[in-house]
């Protein structure tokens, strides 16, 4: 009976980003092909169950990390999870750190969010037609962030709750002198990929919250006075992202209705 209960539940989503291509805890998990009025998205997403519960996970970059942060299909991403009957959506981020605080290791869930990109597919509304007006003064779900806090809690797991992420352009990191303008426009964190996936999110209805870790200090910060070391993020990045899962191994617990 208890097994039932868990499947009875919309599936939960999750979007992996650098540093999380896989998750080892996915079971029974079978590619879902799935047709979007956007055109493919990065990878097909992955059905399977985490600890008995209904999970669908697809990466951000997709298989093999090619595509670059402006070059992602959003819209086609998120159109093919709520295809697949997803309501509630995390999203796994890497950045780099700003504040003093948030040092290489660290995991944040964010409740702001600043839109330094350009270019992209921003919008689900069709050329011509009523423009959608979303309300984006808190851009993350309140209910998903507190499951994931929840979550990490019960993980033993060490979070900051809170803080504004800078989404920037990429693939290039920034300048020093971008990140002093970060800061001094209240930005926390730095990142590639939050936008304009979070408002795609809203857009569509979904219960969106992100998972942030910082995995370097940003450029003229702490170890990346001079510069930022590849080889570093990577050893930082494989050790959060084992953290992180044993987050997301527990968020399934949780429900945030």
């Amino acid at each position: 009976m208890p097994s039932k209960m868990k499947n009875s539940r919309t599936p939960l989503g999750i979007i992996g980003g650098s540093g999380l291509a896989r998750l080892d805890n996915l079971k029974a998990a079978r590619k879902v092909a799935v047709q979007t009025p956007y055109g493919r998205p990065s990878a097909a997403p992955l059905s399977g169950t985490i600890r008995g519960h209904k999970t669908v996970f697809l990466t951000r970059h997709g298989d093999g990390h090619v595509f670059a942060p402006h070059e992602i299909n959003y819209r086609a991403n998120l159109w093919a999870l709520r295809a697949v009957k997803v309501k509630d959506v995390i999203s796994i981020a890497t950045v780099g750190g700003i504040r003093a605080d948030l040092g290489p290791g660290t995991i944040v869930v964010p409740d702001q969010i600043i839109d330094y990109t350009w270019g992209r597919a921003s919008t689900f509304s069709p050329v011509g037609k009523r423009v959608m007006h979303i309300d984006f003064t808190h851009p993350y779900c309140e209910s998903m962030r507190r499951r994931l806090l929840a979550a990490a809690s019960a993980a033993g797991e060490g979070i900051v709750a809170g803080g504004t992420y800078a989404a920037t352009q990429g693939p290039r990191l920034e300048s020093a002198a971008e990140i002093d303008r970060l800061e001094r426009d209240g930005s926390d964190m730095v990142g590639m990929t939050g936008m304009p996936e979070t408002a795609l999110a809203r857009e569509l209805g979904l219960c969106y919250a992100a998972i942030a870790v910082v995995v370097n200090h940003a450029a003229g910060r702490g170890a990346s006075a001079r510069a930022i070391s590849h080889a570093d993020i990577e050893d930082v990045s494989r050790r959060a992202m084992a953290r992180v899962q044993r987050i997301l191994d527990k968020v399934v617990d949780i429900d945030g209705r």
